[in-house]
């Protein structure tokens, strides 16, 4: 079988590939392609049936697709890539440098008497769940996390590496600044606040392991989440993405404890974005699966 790549911009022959079998995999082709094309890594290949279809998977075979003796498949370019693990490390590790950076109060941010002037409790108490969080999520992509795809385009790590580093200073700015004021509730806010972080990092946690566990190392395979005997995986029967939900009740339990505006813009502009992915995995779970829970929401329970 004689396969022709196009080019799906302009359907422009780009190579053709001979003697492929019918067992022949999308991800042997994209192999043979590199074998031809060294810049072109499997990676940064998208392989379609139509110049606009939809991307086809790597297990996908020649037979399957019913190309014919002599068959089109449409090449597009996805640019440069870089590992999911990489982003992450440098989106994450930003936030917890840029964070404790401000906490040490700098004298070219600050004055030269600013690191000298007394933090009240809730500041430091800010600094070890800022800390807390950020360390926890950098240890989740080295020993928890399992990607389905191994990577993304490089741009991704400049877009969200901005988005983190830029809230991160923007919030420590205020909240470790001299003249921060602390909650007007004091110690009772504080701590409810601290106290609700804490079990929504703990919820959030338990649902990224739960996740990990529905997936067999070294595969892709795709599985209906539910509750675990983990008594904090139990929202996976009211929503899709509890992790988001977690995610998104931490930073609002952080915005209380501290009552800086900085963090309530964090908090909404993360949930607008969760909100998003929540949104988009929830319809491919319904779509992936007949069997996919009705009463399920995508990121909050009863209302989205």
């Amino acid at each position: 079988m004689d396969i022709k790549i196009l080019d799906s911009r302009s359907s422009k022959e780009l190579l053709t590939l001979t003697e492929l079998g019918k067992a022949t995999t999308i991800a042997d082709v994209k192999t043979q392609v590199h074998l031809k094309k060294r810049n072109l890594y499997p990676e940064r290949q998208s392989l379609r049936t139509t110049a606009k279809g939809k991307s086809l998977k790597d297990d996908c075979t020649l037979e399957s697709l019913d190309l014919g003796s002599s068959g089109k498949l449409y090449f597009k370019d996805l640019g440069p890539q870089v590992s999911w693990t990489t982003v992450f490390m440098t989106e994450y590790t930003g936030p917890l440098v840029a964070y404790l950076l401000f906490y040490s109060r700098p004298a070219i941010i600050y004055g030269a008497e600013a690191a000298s002037a007394p933090r009240h409790p809730v500041v430091q108490i800010a600094a070890a769940c800022w800390t807390f969080h950020f360390a926890k999520r950098l240890l989740e992509t080295i020993f928890v996390h399992r990607f389905s795809h191994a990577t993304m385009p490089i741009f991704n790590i400049f877009k969200n590496s901005s988005y983190y580093w830029g809230f991160a200073a923007f919030v420590s700015y205020f909240i470790n600044h001299p003249l921060y004021t602390p909650p007007a509730g004091g110690d009772l806010q504080i701590y409810s606040g601290l106290a609700a972080f804490l079990v929504c990092e703990l919820g959030n946690l338990s649902i990224h392991v739960a996740l990990r566990n529905l997936r067999p190392p070294g595969t892709k395979e795709r599985r209906i989440p539910k509750p675990t005997s983990n008594p904090m995986t139990f929202l996976f029967s009211m929503v899709s993405c509890p992790n988001y939900t977690y995610e998104t009740g931490a930073w609002i339990a952080f915005s209380v404890m501290t009552q800086c505006l900085p963090a309530v813009l964090f908090a909404v502009a993360g949930f607008g974005q969760m909100a998003i992915w929540a949104l988009g995995k929830h319809r491919n779970y319904k779509k992936e699966f007949s069997n996919y829970p009705r009463q399920r929401k995508s990121i909050l329970p009863f209302l989205l």
